[in-house]
């Protein structure tokens, strides 16, 4: 079969590929984002074509018309490689969140790998169980984000065909992961444990997704999924077992279960909570006695999906802003120009006009224009901080209706735990005046990946901690709450 050369600048990267290859097959593992899941409905997969050529279709030339691109650009979803040509790929670099912190244990005899397997990123960790010291880690995207990058994308892709392929994806990545891992050392893994949103456990499971694509999303079993190696098409044994942990809910899974072991939120005495700003957004209310937990409509807006800027964090995207001397300064992932905004800077975007009186009380951009320059090219637009006002009010409803069923004010809670990569680069005092968290900024702790924290706890504490708060969680429907409404509407101010 006639092959060709993609060459990715600045990557210096070469890829030999058959003659049709589509570009969404290849680019992905570099960083490329399909966000739309390969429509051509986001413009995000863009990619600038410095040598050769691309052939354009009737709909490609129209897309490419209908976002404004120069000549030289290109939308990598509807391309396929018919020549060698050179690409400059901008989304290069990605923020993936890792995990070292300590945690209490009972020494084993052994290793183990814990896996929190993200709707975005992959993250896997060999341990020694005798002293939970890290011995390696690998890092990767979600190969998965060709097919969309937010949950309800993944689930239609399955549905429409692709399921088998998605569940290879995974099953064959994150064996290559752990293949990686254990390069080097002369071992058996005695244990794999995997944590991951409800979607995630599902595909990799080879699960039908179809009931999570309608209501009233029941999944008849949410339980530990166990495997052997071969079942997964691993080319290495594990001694005892290979487990998915198991979802609480529809849409809260094991990363939740984790990270409610991680926050020791299930042994406390007072009121916590544990608000995971990812792809999903998920908030967790409790104590020893009883926890609650929900999933809400936050995460498309903290990572970039629906706004005009929006970006996830990689090169070029804004991950902070500042505000000195009545200027707006920005941190550029990669020092280079801005292109766009993540999540994190769009917390401080908002905060920050707001404080410089750019916006008013409802998001509304004072000087009457339909947007608000943030910096150099990159302005934010009214939609875009009315997606911001959306997800703030679900995730501020959130804590409010959780705190509500336990029969308690969310002044009551003592703690709130972020999680997440995302969670991790957030301004607090921006997450407070804005009205996103209504806390005090002493009682917020940034915890990093709790999932990835939980995962290895399990390692060690085998089901049983896992069934300890499983049986003490009850996981609820937000939206299905006849004061949803009312108290979601009454949320989308800021302050």
């Amino acid at each position: 079969m006639k092959q060709h050369t993609i060459c990715l600048h600045p990557l210096g990267k070469e890829i030999i590929v058959n003659d049709q290859t589509p570009l969404i097959d290849i680019l992905h593992e570099f960083g490329v984002e399909f966000p739309c899941g390969g429509r051509g409905t986001c413009g995000k997969c863009q990619v600038r074509l410095l040598k050769g050529e691309i052939e354009v279709s009737e709909m490609h030339q129209r897309k490419l018309d209908h976002f404004h691109l120069s000549p030289d650009r290109r939308l990598a979803c509807m391309s396929t490689c018919t020549e060698s040509i050179t690409l400059e790929i901008e989304q290069y670099h990605h923020l993936i969140l890792a995990d070292e912190t300590n945690f209490e244990f009972k020494p084993e005899v052994g290793f183990g790998i814990a896996v929190d397997l993200g709707t975005t990123t992959i993250v896997t960790q060999l341990v020694d169980l005798r002293t939970a010291e890290i011995m390696a880690v690998e890092t990767t995207l979600n190969p998965q984000v060709r097919y969309g990058a937010d949950l309800i994308s993944r689930i239609q892709a399955a549905i429409d065909g692709h399921a088998t392929e998605m569940t290879r994806l995974i099953r064959t990545t994150i064996g290559i992961m752990i293949g990686k891992m254990l390069e080097g050392h002369r071992l058996i893994p005695d244990k794999v444990v995997l944590v991951g949103n409800t979607v995630m456990q599902m595909i990799f499971s080879g699960c039908d997704v179809t009931p999570l694509s309608c209501y009233p999303f029941q999944v008849e079993n949410l339980g530990a999924k166990t495997f052997t190696s071969a079942e997964l098409g691993w080319d290495f044994p594990v001694n005892k077992f290979i487990q998915f942990f198991p979802s609480i809910g529809s849409f809260v899974g094991s990363d939740i279960l984790a990270g409610i072991a991680a926050t020791g939120l299930s042994k406390k005495d007072q009121y916590t909570a544990l608000i995971d700003l990812g792809t999903n957004g998920e908030i967790v209310v409790g104590n020893k006695n009883h926890i609650i937990c929900a999933s809400t409509a936050a995460g498309p807006a903290f990572e970039g999906a629906n706004l005009s800027v929006g970006m996830r964090a990689v090169t070029g995207a804004i991950s902070s802003l500042r505000l000195v001397d009545s200027k707006i300064e920005s941190t550029v992932i990669g020092k280079t120009e801005p292109k766009g905004i993540c999540g994190s800077a769009l917390i401080d975007a908002v905060a920050i006009l707001q404080k410089l009186e750019r916006i008013g009380l409802f998001g509304e951009i004072n000087s009457g224009e339909d947007s608000v320059l943030i910096d150099r090219a990159v302005r934010l637009t009214q939609k875009d901080i009315y997606e911001f006002l959306l997800a703030k009010a679900a995730i501020a409803a959130g804590i409010t209706l959780l705190s509500k069923s336990l029969a308690i004010e969310p002044a009551e809670i003592s703690e709130i735990y972020i999680a997440g990569g995302f969670g991790n680069y957030i301004t607090v005092e921006h997450v407070v005046s804005t009205g996103m968290i209504e806390a005090s900024e002493d009682k917020i702790r940034k915890m990093g990946n709790t999932a990835l924290i939980g995962a290895k706890m399990f390692l060690f504490e085998n089901n049983e901690l896992a069934s300890e708060i499983l049986l003490k969680t009850s996981h609820v429907n937000l939206e299905g709450s006849p004061e949803f409404q009312d108290i979601y509407i009454s949320k989308m101010i800021l302050g």
